[in-house]
């Protein structure tokens, strides 16, 4: 409790590059010299890791969601400290000392050590009393069940880490009294039973109340307030940091051509700040310009969008190299290259059933399996997988909606595929994909995807002959250009796309057919594995007929003649869409109607 801790969490984003979050957390106990260290070694280690990491300011008992989420179950500061000169607080072995914890939070737990008396015990929240003998859980009666689950993992690792998992454990229901023997025994403890009160004055039961924003700007080693009217990214200036107080959390912004020093002073002006104003549940967030978090973002009333930094996995690689070397730490191999590529986690076995049915009208129509990977843009289709498992048999079911598809046959869809889920006692999962948007797990169920121009539904039909369009659906006699794509086997598709010279790209192989031939064309920029997957969808495609290949600058008259003759189209090397890292909301809904609007 008498120490402070510098924690590092590095996470490896799919595009290639690393996030990194610093977190200095202060002990109750901590001098302000330590408080002022941490805070100016943590902007230290962000320079040494290139200046891009997002900064945590954390207070004992008040710590962070994202703090107490790298460790599970829980923190349980001991009491002393090392180099602030407190000491250790020897402990018999053959003494346990009984302690009373309180634990809240339904996703991360707060677990804090409480005064061993039955004026600590209320309705609201969990409670935890570590005996020698017996752990005791004892569940307010306004407690939810995910803080009960919560609290049990408490239990559990209290049980592991101090008593060597030789222990009872005990749970006490709020209300039962005397007459349960290990509610008995618990308030027997506390020197017999004796009514709680129903509202307690808890330091954190209430919400803060939201105080006045506040944008401060350091400037010479002052904070200076600035004024405004409206709170804009202009009020920003590259060459400053400014402090944006915001009651609970404050933040301080670094612009991108401030010195080391600047940042230094910024965060040493944060941490007086709060201890002169002795705001210590207060948490401070420091970031680098282009590197804002949302939360940071959504505190002015305008922010313009940004492109993405890219930075590759070796950015900075060296400056952490030789962080850990001064640190005396082996770094041997830190600096080799991380594979090019790398096996998409799919979580699905690859080896179980799949049915496939088409939506027509209000009905489905179930598909052949030689025909299950052939969809029409103008069409929606649903899937229903079962695979085996950890324990149990898997089931998932989902809809496909091309991008011409009719309205009323994506709602037939949803309504039949809920059905579906029905009969399947809930215990499916659902899914809802778009033509374009699918997820690995798609592929690892599919293998590989046709997609063809137009639609074989009634209700596709019905839609162009009520609109007097062209029913320009895929025919095996007619003329078709497919344009290949994938990053390899697993992911590979064919998509048709119209049958012009136009809609050629360097970036890709194609397969073009009419009725008696079949051509295959190379683009200058694709690769041997570009190469290989045409070979395999055409045996999808048009098996039947041998097939001529085109070189891109080395096509033959036939082949341009069969798209209408060359004109212009893409020569340039087409990026690699990056794949974002998921985000997960929670969405507390009271009653009355909401909107959602994207």
């Amino acid at each position: 409790m008498g120490d402070s801790y510098i924690i590092l969490k590095t996470t490896a984003l799919k595009n290639g590059s690393f996030r990194h979050d610093i977190h200095y957390w202060l002990g109750k106990d901590t001098s302000q010299d330590e408080a002022g260290t941490a805070a100016i070694l943590t902007v230290e280690l962000d320079a040494a890791l290139g200046g891009r990491a997002v900064q945590y300011r954390e207070s004992q008992g008040n710590e962070t969601e994202k703090l107490l989420s790298y460790f599970r179950p829980c923190i349980m500061p001991q009491p002393g400290g090392v180099a602030s000169g407190f000491n250790h607080v020897e402990v018999n072995e053959q003494e346990h000392v009984t302690r009373l914890y309180v634990c809240r939070g339904k996703h991360v737990v707060h677990v804090k050590e409480v005064p061993f008396a039955r004026s600590s015990l209320n309705h609201d929240d969990i409670f935890i009393l570590d005996t020698k003998s017996k752990i005791f859980q004892f569940n307010g009666s306004n407690s939810c069940i995910q803080e009960r689950g919560k609290a049990l993992e408490v239990v559990q690792y209290i049980k592991d880490t101090f008593h060597e998992g030789k222990c009872e454990v005990a749970a006490v229901e709020d209300g039962k009294l005397m007459a349960d023997a290990e509610a008995g025994e618990f308030w027997a403890l506390f020197g017999g039973f004796a009514p709680l009160p129903r509202k307690t004055a808890s330091e954190e039961t209430g919400e803060e109340t939201e105080a006045a924003v506040k944008l401060l700007c350091f400037n010479q080693g002052q904070l200076e307030p600035i004024g405004f009217e409206s709170l804009t990214h202009d009020l920003l200036e590259t060459n400053k940091c400014y402090l944006l107080d915001c009651g609970a959390q404050m933040y301080v912004w670094m612009g991108r051509t401030t010195s080391l020093q600047q940042r230094k002073g910024a965060s040493e002006a944060a941490e007086k700040l709060l201890t002169g104003d002795s705001r210590t549940k207060s948490h401070v967030m420091k970031m680098i310009e282009g590197y804002e978090t949302v939360t940071f973002k959504s505190k002015f009333n305008e922010w313009p969008p940004t492109p993405d930094l890219k930075l590759s996995s070796e950015d900075g690689r060296g400056k952490v190299a030789a962080l850990l070397k001064s640190q005396g730490l082996d770094v041997k191999g830190l600096m080799k290259s991380a594979p090019v590529t790398e096996e998409p986690e799919s979580y699905i076995d690859c080896t179980g059933h799949l049915q496939v049915w088409r939506v027509n009208g209000n009905a489905k129509t179930l598909l052949a399996s030689s025909e299950q990977s052939k969809f029409y843009t103008g069409d929606c289709y649903i899937f229903q997988y079962t695979y085996t498992g950890e324990d149990k048999e898997e089931c998932l079911i989902g809809t496909w909606f091309g991008n011409k598809s009719v309205e009323e046959e994506r709602v037939a869809a949803i309504s039949l595929a809920s059905k579906m889920v029905q009969a399947a006692k809930f215990q499916a999962t659902m899914a809802r994909l778009y033509e374009g948007k699918e997820p690995i797990q798609f592929f690892v169920i599919f293998q590989s995807l046709q997609v063809f121009k137009g639609g074989l539904s009634s209700g596709y039909k019905k839609f162009i002959a009520e609109n007097g369009l062209d029913d320009d659906s895929y025919s095996e006699a007619g003329l078709a250009l497919f344009r290949i794509q994938g990053s390899g086997p697993e992911n590979m598709q064919a998509i048709q796309v119209d049958a012009v010279s136009s809609s050629l790209n360097s970036s890709y192989c194609y397969v073009l057919h009419d009725g008696n031939s079949v051509f295959t064309w190379i683009g200058n920029l694709t690769t041997s594995l570009d190469q290989e997957l045409i070979e395999r969808q055409l045996d999808a495609i048009k098996s039947d007929l041998p097939s001529r290949s085109q070189k891109e600058g080395r096509e033959t008259d036939k082949f341009w003649e069969l798209l209408g003759g060359k004109v212009k189209y893409s020569n340039k090397k087409i990026e690699t869409e990056q794949e974002s890292d998921p985000r997960l909301f929670s969405c507390i809904l009271p009653k009355g109607i909401h909107k959602v609007i994207v």
